[in-house]
């Protein structure tokens, strides 16, 4: 009876250590100070299971989307200590790039890129994703899962294609297939709260093919295509919000206006906009209140209450020089610039999230791997943030 007994306790034991754990070992995180999960959207804003707002301020750690195949940093610092870096600084979710051609090779990562997590070398693409997604949950930050790009690479024109979420490497069935997967295999983790679908969705010469929205156009309709992208996610795991950029580089979403995205399951829908330096005009980087109207006019009119497709706008990507790098000083430009949208991103109280946390540059056509990355919170050490006082005001800390 004893034996028994014992036998069951220790399946018992083994069925919930099962149950808190996901791939490659990922375990249950503590809790999102201050949010009970999963999110889901009310009007313009994203809340929680009580109904209250939860606003994202967020970095964009990226690395895992490009030819590395993980994120930036791990060769020059343990990978729990820049998740409680980015816990302690007041940023409460990170958006993490990844690629289709990571997930479908799956490759094992180079051992230069993990020198300073050596317990990280000889694993797989997907296994070091899976230790980056618990670190950060272990701190309480959540997690965006982003779609970047098909080919593993830096991002984004046009010459290196990848402007689609479709090329003929990786077709919409892929593209859709991966989408699920993902969902899927960190469904048991409720800090990771959403899925942007793709990245910065521009013309693709290459293919031939201008995106467009709303017109019915197999190849080109991103409305369309993200509204089978978003029933893909749902089916998987119900529980994302399913976040949607514009076309033009995700600079706009005057379509939502006669063709918003629809999905079936409701208080999902988050649209995702990027804003950078060279968008603005001298006058709106001085004007605050001209700042706010021309940002209303791209895509703030989305969150108005009178709008009849009233949804959440989260500046998934927006930034601008902080640091010098072989270029010299940062340009004056940037510099207002960042001023301009920090002030606007604090009065609008809207959702954002920083490009980039890297303090070094990963691998990619334009990029030299270790060299200063100017845009990045972090200083090339990883150890120290670039900008301190800015860090501080856009937290609020």
């Amino acid at each position: 009876m004893k034996t028994g007994l014992t036998a069951l306790l220790l399946g018992v034991t083994l069925l919930l250590a099962a149950c808190a754990t996901g791939p490659a070992g990922v375990t249950r995180e503590q809790p999102v100070p201050g949010v009970v999960l999963p999110l889901r959207t009310q009007g313009a804003e994203i809340v929680d299971q009580r109904g209250r707002r939860v606003m994202l301020k967020g970095v964009n750690w990226y690395g895992a989307e490009s030819p590395d195949f993980v994120v930036g940093g791990l060769d020059r610092r343990p990978l729990a200590e820049i998740a409680g870096e980015i816990a302690d600084a007041g940023f409460n979710v990170v958006r993490l790039p990844w690629s289709n051609e990571m997930v479908a090779r799956n490759p094992l990562i180079a051992a230069d890129r993990l020198a300073a997590n050596p317990e990280l070398q000889g694993l797989r693409a997907l296994g070091v994703f899976d230790r980056v997604v618990e670190a950060l949950g272990a701190e309480g930050v959540m997690v965006v899962l982003d779609n970047h790009r098909s080919r593993a690479d830096w991002c984004c024109d046009t010459a290196h294609g990848d402007g689609l979420w479709h090329t003929a490497a990786y077709p919409e069935a892929v593209w859709l297939q991966h989408w699920r997967r993902m969902a899927v295999r960190y469904g048991h983790l409720p800090h990771v709260i959403g899925a942007e679908l793709r990245n910065g969705i521009r013309p693709d010469p290459g293919q031939g093919l201008t995106p467009t929205w709303g017109d019915g156009a197999l190849l080109t309709d991103w409305q369309a295509a993200a509204g089978r992208g978003g029933e893909a996610v749902l089916q998987a795991n119900p529980n994302l919000l399913v976040i949607v950029g514009g076309i033009d580089w995700q600079n706009n979403l005057h379509g939502v206006w006669q063709h918003p995205v629809e999905l079936s399951r409701p208080n999902r829908l988050v649209y995702a906009v990027h804003d950078y330096p060279w968008w603005r005009s001298e006058e709106e980087r001085a004007d605050p209140r001209l700042f706010a109207e021309r940002s209303h006019e791209r895509w703030g009119f989305v969150r108005d209450r009178d709008f009849p497709h009233q949804a959440p706008v989260w500046v998934s990507e927006w930034g601008g020089c902080l640091q010098p790098d072989h270029n010299g000083a940062c340009p004056p430009t940037d510099t207002a610039y960042v001023e301009a949208f920090a002030r606007y991103a604090r009065d609008s109280r809207i959702d954002w999230s920083w490009q980039p946390l890297n303090g070094t540059q990963s691998s990619g056509y334009g990029r030299q791997v270790g060299a200063v990355e100017s845009w990045g919170l972090f200083d090339p050490s990883w150890s120290r943030w670039a900008d301190p006082d800015l860090v501080e005001r856009l937290t609020d800390r």
